[in-house]
């Protein structure tokens, strides 16, 4: 059996019983443990468990010509991955020990995976790992463990909601409700009884008594996505929600008493508001008890190719995407003015572009972000004393980029047309030309 593994290309070192082997494993952390089962002295069965004591990732295999199921059992209790009556054909082995070593590689990989996430998404599903997101996530974890308002400002697509769930899962109310309302999302009329709730008659419609938003978040936390859109009634009933933590739903005179922790977010200057005369003053300071500033992705671009990896396993999971060289310089080029949200929909839109292929190019990003890997490639040429041809040597620069163009699109004329910024009817010409070239004289 050992000659036939060697052959097989496994370093062997055998063992004539059970003592021997343990003292083998001692010394060196072998990946699979193949053992009889009935020996002297120590038997098949503890070799097994030692060896999964002192390595538990090992594969151990027992061999045994008493297969009773009892046998199997306890050998598979004690760690085995596996149990083999005699006799056995060698070929059975083989398949025994390439099933447990795929299993521990695929255990291997998804632990690294896990481990990952975990890294990833410790701070709430926030992804970054540049100097503005490490900055933001130490004052998250500093902010967290209070019940001070915040007031999350950022440019549109920057990720204000998932730093506000990030809050408060890093706070004492994480076990309570995290509710969201988009204050833009909700007609005037209907987003004061959304927010305060209403009782049964309050207006048309209204044929029920409902919980408004505050009520809903009671001992957990509210978040208020662009509170700066709210007008000025609301925004007075509100401020006291905030002061006094009590209010009365729409149609009734009962104070209800919450215990809320309130987040707001804007993408709107609301101090320029304050002094337009168009947001409340005490509403704008009882909010910004502490300031929270998003970085917008043009000064992160650290963080894209994070970005882009998670965007890739959340749009086709298990395939393992990935970007070119080429379509990475464009993405990291890009100025994002839509931020992580635009990002999201550029790579949502390539993998679909992407069908069949397991790396998306510059041609299948969006036109705009297409744009900025239209930079020039610095060359430096030595010319040499004698001189050389231009028209020759620039011909043989076109050609190989022709080249790398099609193998990278996989022989697909419109993309590499694309990646080489001309038309294709111009790249067909420029084909058929080299192919002309490359054509021996006619005898």
């Amino acid at each position: 059996m050992a000659e036939r593994l060697a052959e097989r290309g496994f370093e062997v070192v055998e063992a004539d019983d059970g003592e021997k082997a343990l003292q083998l494993l001692e010394q060196f952390a072998f990946d699979v443990v193949i053992t009889d089962l009935r020996m002297p002295g120590i038997d098949g069965t503890k070799v097994i468990e030692a060896a999964v004591e002192r390595y538990p990732t090992i594969i151990g295999v027992v061999i045994t010509g008493y297969g009773t199921t009892k046998d199997a059992v306890e050998a598979i209790k004690r760690g085995a991955s596996d149990f083999i009556a005699k006799p056995f054909q060698f070929d059975e082995l083989m398949h025994v020990l390439q099933k447990a070593l795929e299993q521990r590689q695929l255990k291997s990989e998804n632990a690294y995976l896990r481990r990952q996430l975990d890294e990833r998404y410790d701070s709430g599903g926030i992804i970054g790992g540049s100097q503005p997101m490490r900055r933001l996530l130490q004052l998250i974890e500093t902010v967290a463990p209070s019940s001070s308002t915040i007031l999350i400002t950022g440019e549109t697509g920057t990720g204000k909601e998932v730093i506000a769930r990030a809050i408060h899962h890093r706070s004492p109310r994480q076990s309570n409700r995290f509710v969201a309302l988009n204050c833009s999302a909700i007609p005037e009329t209907l987003l004061e009884s959304e927010l305060f709730g209403h009782v049964r008659g309050a207006f048309t419609g209204a044929i029920g008594a409902r919980q408004g938003r505050i009520e809903q978040a009671h001992k957990g936390t509210l978040f208020l996505d662009e509170v700066g859109t709210m007008s000025a009634s609301l925004q007075m009933k509100l401020l006291r929600a905030l002061q006094e933590r009590e209010f009365e739903r729409v149609g009734d005179n009962h104070t209800v008493k919450v215990d809320v922790r309130f987040i707001a977010a804007t993408n709107s200057d609301l101090t320029r508001m304050v002094t337009a005369g168009t947001f409340r003053e005490d509403l704008y300071y009882r909010l910004n008890v502490i300031p929270v500033s998003l970085p917008p992705l043009r000064e992160r671009r650290d963080d894209i190719p994070l970005l882009v990896a998670h965007f890739f396993e959340k749009y086709s999971p298990g395939t393992k995407m990935h970007a070119s060289q080429g379509a990475l310089r464009a993405l990291m080029a890009y100025g994002w003015p839509g931020n992580v949200r635009q990002l999201e929909n550029a790579i949502e839109r390539a993998v679909a572009m992407a069908v069949g292929r397991s790396e998306i190019d510059i041609a299948d990003l969006p036109v705009e972000a297409r744009a900025s890997g239209q930079t020039a490639v610095p060359v430096s040429v030595d010319l040499p004393v004698e001189g050389l041809d231009m028209s020759e040597y620039l011909s043989l620069i076109e050609r190989d980029l022709i080249r790398q163009a099609l193998e990278r699109t996989a022989g697909n004329r419109n993309k590499a047309a694309d990646l080489l910024r001309v038309k294709r009817t111009t790249l067909v010409e420029k084909l058929k030309k080299i192919l002309t070239k490359m054509q021996p004289p006619a005898d």
